[in-house]
């Protein structure tokens, strides 16, 4: 889901506001021998390598390239370095795909980082007159709104408070997973990801307004009315980049992709605005919650945040909670089934947990919310499982590049001096695809995250809450910024510790139930961005009872 950080002594600080509670910290940034060589004076943008404006705007419009920006990261690097520009209409976008020089960018962000200058999201609130959330809020309002959710969902054990509906909820997708491939002679179950989704729109509802949808269940009723949310979620995404792309004449000549997009937002506001409402007025008639029955919307209240804010802020969270953790838990299944190996690790590290630290086994008898947040914690020690995601992570990272603009000062990168109000794209996937940093990068090797007895941490972990949690990739070098899932600083995912207990949650009871293996004759799946990124076809799996 989207924090001062602390650098070694002789860096200078990445962020002066203070540190929020529990919020990540880097660990030293190791020299980096692929850095360019500093020189005196730094050149300017005009002599920055990228590709002509024809060209670029021909990759992304022609040949497909708005769904295969990732890729692009990949090929712009071979192409130009680790540093290049490219210009779209009026928009010049300097792209950053070296590790060292992510860090150089993130040192300069200042407390109150600006992602875009502008972009649709922005301006479909403008449009409506709606108020923004987390993601599209800039200045004092974001900091304001990040505060108040950083004190919720990212001090440590703030996530445990959710492992009980986290764990119903989980408990619900097994059955269901157990339903469907008894109804196929072979277990397998189609379109996984479809699943996913529902689980996460299911478990999201519950964590941000205390409620229940009956995503998993077999009630058509209520299976038909979320599916227009999941709708209008992979609408959001998929038509953002469009919007973005299109020439805005050309858009008021073909008004459908603007007028969809934000048809989608809308849909969403409304969802969320009727449950806020209901839950506020719960919580009225009800008086003061016990502490364990609470949601994000009663976090929010509690703080005296405008009810208007209160909608914006789980609108966007919203969003973001649906198809985040439902792609990274298909992805893991997915690689998972095609390493049978890792895959039986895992399983062996989950079966010891379940009798040396009281690991529920997946049976849904057992979801008090005691119980649940000692699994949670449980989980959340195992190195293997935590490598999984770490791995998969860095396979497909939700967000393939962050977008940065440093508003108030030239910044020098590398060996170029870029001008203010420049923005500024973070290649987080071709780092994290690097082999100077990851050998066999394409592979998926969990392995390389693990060390044993090692205390570290990686970037976005708090220093000593993980033990065994820093990349063991032995040979050859690594950097702490390859890999960036989470993101790094004040603009970092506020609701990553949440994420991450859904997802081992989610991948501990499935794999405790099920062997998961490929759909025979399958083809291999390829991701494709659409904002996020997102498997490019439908994930189908085997899932065999054990």
């Amino acid at each position: 889901m989207s924090p001062s950080l602390r650098l070694p002594a002789r860096a200078a600080l990445l962020s002066r506001s203070p540190p929020e509670p529990g919020v990540p910290r880097a660990p030293p940034v190791p020299p980096a021998a692929s850095a360019p060589a500093r020189t005196p004076r730094p050149r300017g943008l005009a002599e920055m390598p990228g590709p002509s404006s024809a060209a670029f705007i021909f990759e992304l419009l022609c040949r497909g390239g708005v769904r295969r920006l990732h890729e692009m990261q990949v090929h712009g690097r071979a192409r130009f370095g680790p540093l290049w520009k490219a210009r779209f209409g009026p928009v010049l976008t300097v792209h950053v795909a070296e590790p060292a020089l992510v860090a150089q960018v993130l040192r300069q962000e200042g407390p109150e980082p600006r992602r875009a200058l502008s972009c649709p999201w922005k301006e479909h609130r403008s449009l409506r007159g709606v108020p923004g959330g987390l993601l599209t809020l800039e200045g004092e309002a974001w900091q304001g709104s990040r505060r108040v959710l950083a004190r919720g969902l990212l001090r440590p054990g703030a996530a445990e408070a959710f492992a009980g509906p986290v764990a119903t909820v989980v408990a619900e997708l097994v059955a269901r997973l157990q339903r469907l491939r008894r109804q196929h002679p072979r277990g397998i179950v189609p379109d996984i990801g479809t699943e996913f989704n529902r689980f996460g729109l299911e478990a999201i509802s519950w964590v941000l307004f205390s409620s229940r949808l009956g995503c998993l269940g077999d009630t058509g009723d209520a299976t038909a009315a979320t599916e227009g949310v999941i709708r209008s979620v992979g609408a959001v995404l998929a038509l953002t980049l469009v919007t973005m792309a299109l020439p805005r004449p050309l858009l008021r000549l073909v008004p459908a992709p603007w007028d969809a997009f934000c048809h989608a937002w809308d849909q969403l506001f409304a969802f969320a605005k009727g449950h806020v409402d209901r839950r506020m007025a719960e919580v009225a008639a009800r008086g003061p919650l016990a502490e364990e029955d609470t949601c994000v919307t009663d976090l929010l209240a509690r703080e005296h945040v405008p009810v208007s804010s209160i909608y914006g802020n789980v609108t966007e969270l919203l969003l973001a909670g649906v198809d985040t953790v439902a792609s990274t838990l298909a992805w893991s299944l997915y690689e998972l089934a095609r390493s049978p190996g890792a895959q039986a690790a895992l399983h062996r590290e989950l079966v010891a947990a379940t009798a040396a630290n009281g690991v529920t086994n997946g049976d849904g008898a057992t979801t008090d919310r005691a119980t649940a947040a000692a699994t949670a914690a449980a989980l959340g020690r195992l190195p293997l499982l935590r490598a999984v995601v770490k791995e998969t992570l860095r396979l497909y990272p939700v967000i393939p590049a962050n977008a940065r603009v440093v508003p108030d000062c030239d910044i020098r990168v590398g060996d170029y001096l870029v001008p203010r109000q420049t923005l500024i794209t973070l290649c987080h996937y071709a780092t994290s695809r690097d082999s100077r940093f990851f050998p066999a990068p394409d592979a998926f090797r969990p392995e390389r995250w693990l060390r044993h007895r090692d205390t570290s941490d990686t970037p976005g972990d708090t220093p000593g809450d993980t033990p065994g949690d820093t990349p063991g990739d032995t040979p050859g070098p690594r950097h702490p910024f390859a890999s960036l899932p989470f993101g790094l600083g004040p603009r970092s995912c506020v609701g990553r510790r949440l994420a991450e207990l859904q997802l081992h949650m989610a991948l501990a009871q499935i794999l405790l139930r099920f062997e998961v293996r490929p759909e025979p004759g399958g083809g291999r799946v390829r991701p494709m961005t659409r904002t996020l990124l997102a498997p490019g076809a439908p994930i189908s799996l085997r899932f065999l009872e054990r």
